[in-house]
């Protein structure tokens, strides 16, 4: 297969990248101009978000287009400032490169444009599909606009599929990379009462979940990219806490979450998703660490 992806040097990028070249496939790259220099010249193609513009020239005959571009949500606290450039950074990206497919002459088969479960806010213990509606918050917005912002690709009739990811458990980055500091160290606890749900999923399913979504021709529009094991923040702190061996009788009140980091703390680390992945099931996905014991069996 010939594939392109945005975002490849991120957490979920870097990995699709490898399993794509250990497959065999021919895979390029869609990279900004100051970063063009540290790619491979022939197996890159040129965008800049900020003038607008995109290579079309290169944009054809690709079997799928994997978009995974768009400013690190926890990379600092969510002032309006930031707020604006994370909704931009996924918005503006996303409509640039789907006008530009759907105007190809050879669109790809498949577009994979991320989006993530924060689509649906904090839902308590309500079980959500791939079904469900969006819910409240800013978190919610952006993934609402963002999943839009695809939409001229569709209308040309192009597949376009939306994962929604959930946490994704690596030490190669992301949150679990950022909390097995505090973990090792014995320090590690659940967050306010521990009771919300946290949508999860290891990231060797995130790259066969990709690569299983490119080959199904059946899945269009959502999916839920998580763990058929919904977890609270409870079961996760205990379960990661065997895992390393260390304690876990740190509790972090929800009062003080709030105070250090606002709306982040109210969206990513205290709202409950009790998200389940309907679609991928449906499908025959097989997961390939479907619990949580397994999808920490790793991290030492």
């Amino acid at each position: 297969m010939r594939i392109l992806i945005s975002g490849s040097t991120g957490l979920i990028g870097s990995h699709l990248v490898r399993h794509f070249v250990d497959s065999g496939d021919d895979v390029y790259r869609l990279v900004r101009p100051e970063t063009q220099r540290v790619s491979e010249p022939d197996r890159v193609v040129e965008w800049d978000i900020r003038a607008g513009t995109i290579n079309r020239r290169k944009l054809s005959g690709f079997d799928a287009v994997i978009n995974l571009a768009g400013e690190n949500l926890s990379a600092g606290p969510w002032m309006d400032e930031r707020k604006r450039r994370i909704l931009k950074s996924r918005t503006v990206s996303t409509s640039l490169l789907a006008n530009a497919l759907a105007e190809n002459e050879q669109p790809p088969r498949v577009f994979i444009s991320a989006s993530a479960v924060g689509f649906y806010g904090d839902r308590g213990d309500e079980t959500l599909t791939d079904d469900s509606a969006a819910g409240d918050g800013f978190l919610a917005d952006v993934c609402k606009q963002w999943e839009d912002a695809a939409k001229p690709a569709a209308q040309a009739g192009i597949r376009v599929v939306h994962p929604r990811f959930g946490m994704v458990l690596s030490q190669d980055g992301g949150a679990l990379a950022k909390m097995l500091p505090t973990f090792r160290f014995g320090l590690g606890g659940r967050f306010g009462n521990g009771t919300q749900y946290m949508p999860w999923i290891a990231i060797e399913d995130v790259v066969g979940i990709v690569d299983h979504i490119i080959r199904t021709d059946s899945l269009s529009g959502a999916v839920n990219v998580v763990a058929p094991e919904p977890a609270t923040n409870a079961e996760f702190t205990e379960v990661l806490g065997e895992v390393l061996s260390r304690p876990t009788l740190t509790i972090v009140p929800a009062f003080a979450l709030k105070l250090m980091f606002g709306d982040m703390a109210r969206e990513m680390l205290l709202a409950s998703q009790r998200v389940v992945p309907t679609r991928l099931t449906a499908s025959g996905y097989v997961f390939r660490r479907p619990t949580l014991q397994q999808a920490l069996e790793g991290v030492r």
